[in-house]
């Protein structure tokens, strides 16, 4: 043989059982078994990582109710458009959300599931023949909010309800904008001028556009002034906009002498990206809380999230 091999007869080894470990058998899951409950489901998943992680942001949840502290659940289109309105619509409904906020994206797939019962159009087929994001009705709605908004003294996102339940929409029950209104919570709505297929119809107004959403920005901000001590944000698939959105909030409300700190953060999507890892997880707990990333398909990691807040709010009580 040519080539010189390494000599481990004189590697220096230990024993195992007197090594410091990272997991124990204590952390181990347990056997599923048929009929569980859910706060059995709970016990028996590993003590580890991201199931722990979930439990952690649940209980924060159900602790922050338990203060009267903000929970704060921001969200984008595809949250809405993987079927968890209702999800969140409950949990408002039972005190576990105190205030919702989106992007525009999701304010319009919400608006047309209450108006028509169906929503996402395909958008290369459509985007071929120039037909792409050209619905009227949808457009009239929101971009009347816009201007309703600038004009009065609502915010955007509670326009837009309070036009759905007017109208007496076929499917106003489960849409989740129209429900913050019944309710009595803010739904703010954070748009970015261009992004959105309402912006694209004659309708549209920037001026109001622009009044309507920065009034939301103010009444966000005013929410996340209120979550020292305690508060919960929940970031629900949102890349960009609503990361965005809740770092100058959070600027303003600690300019403002406000001191938010020691709060819980989380960031659920199915790919973690930068701008939610370092403007929800990260940056705004570096003076005191906890920030949490967990990864998976919205429409199991929402309904589990949900499931384990209900069960902690049982359990300790």
């Amino acid at each position: 043989m040519p080539y010189q091999e390494i000599d481990l007869s004189r590697i220096e080894t230990y024993q195992a059982s007197a090594r410091a470990s990272k997991v124990t058998t204590a952390l181990e899951g347990s056997p599923m078994q048929r009929g569980l409950r859910m706060s059995a489901f709970l016990d028996r998943l590993p003590a580890v990582l991201k199931a722990d992680d979930l439990k952690a942001v649940a209980r924060a949840v159900v602790g922050a109710q338990r203060l009267g502290k903000p929970v704060l659940v921001m969200f984008g289109g595809h949250v809405i458009k993987t079927g968890c309105a209702p999800v969140l619509a409950g949990l408002a409904a039972d005190g576990f959300i105190t205030h919702l906020a989106s992007n525009g994206a999701a304010a319009i797939h919400d608006t047309e599931l209450a108006r028509l019962g169906h929503t996402s159009e395909d958008v290369a087929a459509q985007l071929e023949d120039g037909s792409f994001g050209m619905a009227s009705d949808t457009a009239f709605l929101v971009n009347h909010a816009a201007k309703r908004a600038a004009a009065g003294q609502e915010g955007f996102g509670e326009a837009v309800g309070a036009l759905l339940l007017e109208e007496n929409a076929p499917h106003v029950k489960r849409a989740l904008i129209a429900h913050a209104h019944r309710l009595k919570i803010p739904y703010t709505l954070h748009v970015a001028v261009g992004t959105d297929i309402v912006h694209q119809h004659p309708t549209a107004s920037g001026a109001a556009i622009g009044e309507a959403s920065l009034r939301d920005f103010r009444i966000f901000a005013s929410t996340v002034s209120k979550l020292g001590g305690g508060g919960v944000v929940l970031n629900l698939g949102s890349a960009v906009v609503m990361p965005e959105v809740f770092l100058k909030a959070l600027a303003v409300a600690r300019n403002l002498g406000y001191p938010v700190k020691d709060f819980t953060t989380a960031n659920f999507d199915m790919i973690q990206h930068y701008r939610p890892g370092v403007n929800v997880v990260q940056r705004p707990v570096l003076a005191g809380g906890r920030g949490y990333a967990i990864t998976g398909h919205h429409e199991i990691m929402i309904p589990l999230l949900a499931a384990a807040i209900y069960e902690y709010a049982e359990s300790d009580a």
